[in-house]
Order: structure tokens, then C-alpha cells, then sequence
């Protein structure tokens, strides 16, 4: 009798292991299948934009003729340089507005900030992305602050002829940075660890958080910094003719302001706005007459995209072995940045 139970739960085990291992067979036969339907039908990894129409001034978000003028909302949320953020998503947005439904039919430009900045060469790249459009369509860009606008937010936004703001947010940090980076040599000497790096090249292993720090070594680094900040305070000044110089490098630095004095250094135009008054304000700098659609244009992840990322329903969540700061990237990592981030300082 009790080889008899053994036999029934053997066979209900192997059935069981057949059916999960059919499961995961066509798990995995549909991700092969996502890829090669992806490779042969030139489909993106990253997806594909698509229009959404969002409220005008009145709140308004009814489909209008194809003739109708339009306001081109760009999101400058999140960090600047991330996936979600970066200058080749935004200069593809850009491209896609003077096509399909969208030709000839954008007038102005709203940048809606909320962004404590990030990479230093995405925040360059969208700024001139967004200058160079302005210049050759003459369309007018205004920027409207709704949360953080710090550091390549204010970069980016420095593009804008414009700048105004609700009356609760943090504007500023004008700056540049580079970390933070970590050394661990006292800490690996203590427990009698080491290590070799095989290099070729002159201070190719410049900062090497393995071994202690030579004298002058970051210099090279330091140059880097001096260079992009110098970058930094010019755009603000040549955008921003009401800042004093000397009390932008010496008083105002990175620190960060609520929006009336933000206005009162000349960060921002208007320091007490509403998201409906700039629209307005921005209609009639355009000199658009009569309704107008605000469009957006989003980018959708493709299937694979979803698949590859972890992101899809058929894998809600994947494991991920990072060595992760709160509000900093570890790809950032000797990266300069344009970026506001107080509790990094503390580390």
C-alpha cells in the first residue's frame, strides 16, 4: 500500500515538473519570438512616440481640426540623463513635431520643469536642441516651473525666453560635480586585502578607490569642473541679463531659492504664475488666435523593450544586484553633473 502512495505522488511530481517546465518553455519560446519579430520588422527597442492631448488654458482637451495651431508641451521631469530624460529623447520629440499631423503646425513651445538636473552633456544637448528649433522656426519657448527647477533644470531652461513659476517651488544651484567618489585603501589594507589593475597609459587609473591617492591627482578633474562651470554661469548670464555676475559666483552659487526671490536674482521671470496664466502668456507671445491644442508627445516602450527590462506583465519584477545611493546613479560615477543633491554632500 505504501509503494502504491509512493507511485501516485511520483506521478503526480513528474507531471507537475513537465507542466512547469512547458510553462517556462513557452515563457521564454515567446521572448525568442518577441526578437526575431522585432530584428525583422525594423521595430525600435525603445519604443515608438505617440501624440497626447492635454488641457489648454481652460482646461480643454477636446480633439481639434488637423489645422488647428498647437502648443508643444516637453516634460523636463526627473533626472536629466536617466532613460526617461535625456537629450536623444527630447531631440526626437523635437524632430516629430515638424512631422506627420504635427507639420507646420507648432507655434510655441511650454517646458513643464520639475528636475533637480543631472548629466552634464545631456543638459548642454537639450539646451541647444531647444535653442536651435527656437532659431530656426521662430517659435517662441517659455518654461514653467512646477517643483524643482536646480541646477541642469535651470541649464535647460535658461533656453526659454521665459521663465515663471508656481510659488512654491526651489529654483537655483548654479554648479557642477563630480562624485562622490570613494577610496577603500585604509579599510582593505585592515583586513589585509589587495588588488592589481593592469593598466597602459599615464593616470589610466586615475582615482583608484584600491590604492591611497596620489598628491595633484585630480587635477586633470578639477580642470574638467572648472571648464563646465565656467560653461554653466555663461549660459545663465547670457539667458539671464538681470543676474549679477559677481553675486552669482560669489553669494548665489548652488544654493537654491523659493520663487520670489528666485525673481528678485533674475532666475525667473514671474515667481508667482499658474500653469494656466503661462499658457496664455505663451498663446499670445506666439500671437495664436482662437483655440489651440496642447499637445505632448510620449514615448510608449516596446514589447521587447518591456521583455528586455523586466518591466512586462510576464515578469513584474526582476532581481538586480546594484550598489545603489539614494538620488544618485552609480554609471554616474566620475561623471560631471549638473545636479541637486544635498544629501550627497553627507556621505
Amino acid at each position: 500500500m505504501s509503494g502504491k502512495r509512493e507511485s501516485i505522488f511520483g506521478a503526480f511530481f513528474r507531471a507537475f515538473c513537465r507542466f512547469f517546465g512547458g510553462i517556462v518553455g513557452l515563457i521564454f519560446g515567446l521572448i525568442a519570438l518577441g526578437f526575431v519579430l522585432a530584428i525583422f520588422s525594423g521595430a525600435s527597442m525603445g519604443g515608438k512616440n505617440q501624440l497626447v492631448i492635454t488641457a489648454d488654458a481652460d482646461g480643454n482637451r477636446t480633439l481639434l481640426p488637423k489645422s488647428s495651431p498647437v502648443i508643444l508641451r516637453i516634460n523636463i521631469h526627473g533626472e536629466i540623463g536617466s532613460r526617461e530624460l535625456n537629450a536623444k529623447l527630447i531631440e526626437n520629440q523635437l524632430l516629430d513635431a515638424r512631422e506627420g499631423t504635427l507639420k507646420n503646425r507648432v507655434k510655441a513651445i511650454m517646458l513643464h520643469i520639475n528636475s533637480p538636473g543631472g548629466t552634464v552633456s545631456d543638459s548642454h544637448n537639450i539646451y541647444t536642441s531647444l535653442l536651435d528649433y527656437k532659431e530656426k522656426y521662430k517659435v517662441p519657448i517659455f518654461a514653467y516651473v512646477n517643483g524643482l527647477c536646480a541646477s541642469g533644470g535651470m541649464y535647460v531652461a535658461c533656453a526659454a525666453d521665459e521663465i515663471l513659476s508656481n510659488p512654491t517651488a526651489i529654483i537655483g544651484s548654479v554648479g557642477v560635480r563630480i562624485g562622490p567618489l570613494f577610496n577603500v585603501s585604509k579599510l582593505m589594507e585592515r583586513f589585509d586585502i589587495s588588488q592589481v589593475t593592469l593598466t597602459r597609459g599615464k593616470d589610466k587609473d586615475m582615482g583608484s578607490p584600491y590604492r591611497p591617492l596620489k598628491e595633484g591627482e585630480f587635477t586633470p578633474l578639477k580642470a574638467i569642473l572648472d571648464y563646465d562651470y565656467e560653461q554653466f554661469t555663461k549660459i545663465v548670464l547670457d539667458n539671464r541679463p538681470h543676474i549679477d555676475r559677481d553675486k552669482l559666483i560669489n553669494v548665489y552659487g548652488a544654493q537654491v531659492y523659493d520663487p520670489i526671490k528666485a525673481q528678485e536674482i533674475g532666475y525667473v521671470d514671474n515667481g508667482n504664475a499658474n500653469y494656466s496664466s503661462a499658457l496664455k502668456q505663451l498663446a499670445q507671445e506666439a500671437e495664436i488666435e482662437g483655440k489651440y491644442q496642447v499637445v505632448e508627445i510620449r514615448t510608449v516602450p516596446s514589447l521587447v523593450s518591456k521583455l528586455t527590462e523586466g518591466k512586462s506583465t510576464l515578469f513584474p519584477s526582476k532581481i538586480k544586484h546594484e550598489f545603489d545611493i539614494p538620488g544618485f546613479k552609480t554609471e554616474w560615477m566620475g561623471v560631471p553633473l549638473y545636479l541637486y543633491f544635498p544629501a550627497l554632500d553627507d556621505l
